[in-house]
């Protein structure tokens, strides 16, 4: 029984077709929804799904989370819930292992064909992403693996030496798009210029984030908002000033409009002639 972990990035897609091309049977593919992906990771997935029933393959199954009467509990809710922020803007990895893991975990435990190779005493064959500049993700992986009775885990990836760019080349080869950075859209681990993106792109979701800023504020000490020592709210202010600031600028131009380039003397260099 082979299980992909897919993840919606480029790894993970790579790894399929890979896995396609060294004729590596996958039995299912799923695809752990917190709820919260970026619009462009779900709008690949059906982009992906076309692809794999065209080659023979799964389609994606999506899990997610589930609170304890058996309703859907996105990311996003947990947190405005709890007044929290995601718990990576805090240093731990709470709701990768809740919403990302947990899922996959309780989808397989209820799996018929998992359940049999069980029974049987096999483990299940996982496939996980790891390219070949993950050693150490690798390595700290190997104690629970190894110790692991359930599943077999592999990293194809890393095991054929494909980094990054290979696996952009393999998409490419297999005819897809790039997918795109897969992660949450109040992930704190975005970077400024994705979260600018955001803002510029999306900006419904930009202040969805902003909404969880401000329910978590009241219990945050340390952390000052989604980008920890600082908030995204007050980074796209100050975005939005530095605009505003330079479309206020009257340019040498628009006050000599005789003399374009230079000063009002006609040199091209502020009056030095050389």
């Amino acid at each position: 029984m082979n299980v992909v972990s897919f993840g919606g990035g480029t790894n993970s897609t790579a790894m399929i077709a890979g896995m396609y091309l060294h004729k590596i049977p996958i039995d299912l593919i799923l695809f752990a929804d917190p709820g919260a992906e970026q619009p462009h990771t779900y709008e690949y997935i059906e982009v992906f799904n076309e692809w794999l029933v065209k080659h023979g393959l799964p389609k994606i199954t999506p899990v997610h989370c589930v609170d304890k009467d058996g309703n859907r509990l996105t990311l996003e809710q947990e947190c405005l819930r709890s007044g929290t922020l995601p718990s990576i803007a805090y240093g731990f990895k709470k709701c990768s292992l809740k919403h990302k893991i947990g899922p996959q975990e309780k989808f397989c435990n209820n799996h018929p064909a998992c359940r049999a190779e069980w029974a049987a005493g096999r483990r299940v064959h996982k496939f996980i992403g790891y390219d070949a500049g993950e050693t150490r993700r690798v390595q700290h992986a190997a104690p629970a693996d190894e110790a692991n009775k359930k599943y077999e885990n592999h990293y194809p990836l890393y095991e054929w030496g494909w980094d990054r760019a290979e696996c952009v080349r393999v998409i490419e080869r297999a005819g897809l798009p790039r997918p795109g950075k897969s992660s949450c859209f109040f992930c704190p681990s975005m970077k400024k210029k994705e979260i600018r993106e955001l803002w510029e792109k999306y900006p419904d979701l930009f202040k969805r984030a902003v909404d969880i800023e401000h329910r978590a504020a009241p219990t945050l000490i340390k952390v000052k908002g989604l980008g920890r020592q600082w908030s995204w709210e007050s980074y796209i202010a100050e975005v939005q000033r530095n605009i505003e600031f330079e479309a206020a600028q009257i340019t040498f131009d628009d006050l000599f409009p005789e003399s374009p380039g230079g000063c009002i003397c006609g040199a091209p260099c502020g009056c030095y002639d050389g």
